[in-house]
């Protein structure tokens, strides 16, 4: 077998990210990273969303997957312009008045905590349940990615568990702000132009994302969510849950995780270049 890269098709970490429906939480994790204005301040300085926002974020959510499915070299690579990013990325936050740097750990906890919690719970309510044992598993699985991208193993909380109730300290204190920039990612969310092969998905995924956020993110965003809404949504993740199986592989798995199967049975594979590709065609 040829490179596994840093986990393997037998890790929680590829079974859970393999499934398009995992990338869902994508969206959900994106509004809770925008409420952190430091977060936001980041992202201000490099005109992340003012910018051809959609080319952006689908190229942030290449570099996730190649992580999770590239060889050792290429996850190294990714995260490696990752980090030289982030070396730029300092200052004053004008909101708050505070220092800002995308090499803070605390920052860097944030962003990695609401992207396991939000593929998991995406995964969870498409796919199956998972045992307490199995999100632990993740959870230590995805400290690799945590210290690829410079957050000390050290400084994340130790289980999921723990892990989630570090997510409701946050949401639940005075940290997370309205800022312009997270309103504009919400504004994103909400409308304005869509990629053509995101269009068909787009609706439910934001959706998705507007419901399954905790109160207190609902209440700041001024989402007015319902009793009618959260049936819908329910629903909708029922069918989703009761129709997986019969959905063909082909629609299920993402491309990554296809080429780094094939990768694996000895074919030259190169999700970096492929990825680069994807882009230029957007």
């Amino acid at each position: 077998m040829g490179d596994t890269g840093y986990f393997g098709p037998k890790s929680i970490f590829w079974q859970v990210n393999k499934e398009m429906y995992s990338l869902f939480g994508g969206a959900r994790a994106l509004l809770m990273q925008a409420a952190h204005p430091l977060v936001s301040a980041g992202a201000r300085q490099t005109s992340f969303y003012a910018r051809d926002p959609w080319k952006r974020l689908i190229r942030t959510v290449q570099l996730q997957l190649i992580i999770a499915f590239g060889s050792k070299q290429e996850a190294r690579q990714t995260a490696h312009r990752i980090n030289q990013l982030h070396e730029t990325i300092n200052g004053i936050d004008p909101v708050t008045g505070q220092r800002y740097d995308a090499l803070d750990h605390d920052l860097l906890l944030w962003v990695h905590a609401t992207l396991e919690e939000s593929a998991l719970l995406m995964y969870e309510k498409t796919i199956r349940p998972l045992t307490p044992s199995e999100k632990d598993r993740y959870h230590e699985e995805n400290l690799i990615s945590a210290e690829l991208v410079l957050l000390p193993r050290d400084h994340v909380p130790p289980s999921f568990d723990d892990m989630a109730e570090y997510i409701h300290t946050v949401v639940t204190g005075s940290d997370l702000l309205l800022t312009d920039v997270a309103l504009e990612v919400y504004d994103l969310m909400r409308g304005g132009p869509v990629p053509v092969f995101i269009k068909p998905v787009w609706q439910f995924v934001a959706f998705a994302a507007r419901g399954t956020l905790p109160t207190e993110l609902q209440e700041l965003f001024n989402i007015r969510w319902d009793s009618k809404r959260q049936r819908a949504l329910d629903a909708n993740f029922a069918v989703l849950r009761g129709s997986h199986r019969f959905v063909p592989d082909r629609f299920r798995t993402v491309r990554p995780a296809v080429w780094a199967e094939r990768r694996m049975a000895g074919e030259n594979v190169d999700l970096i270049e492929k990825a680069r590709r994807a882009r230029r065609n957007l």
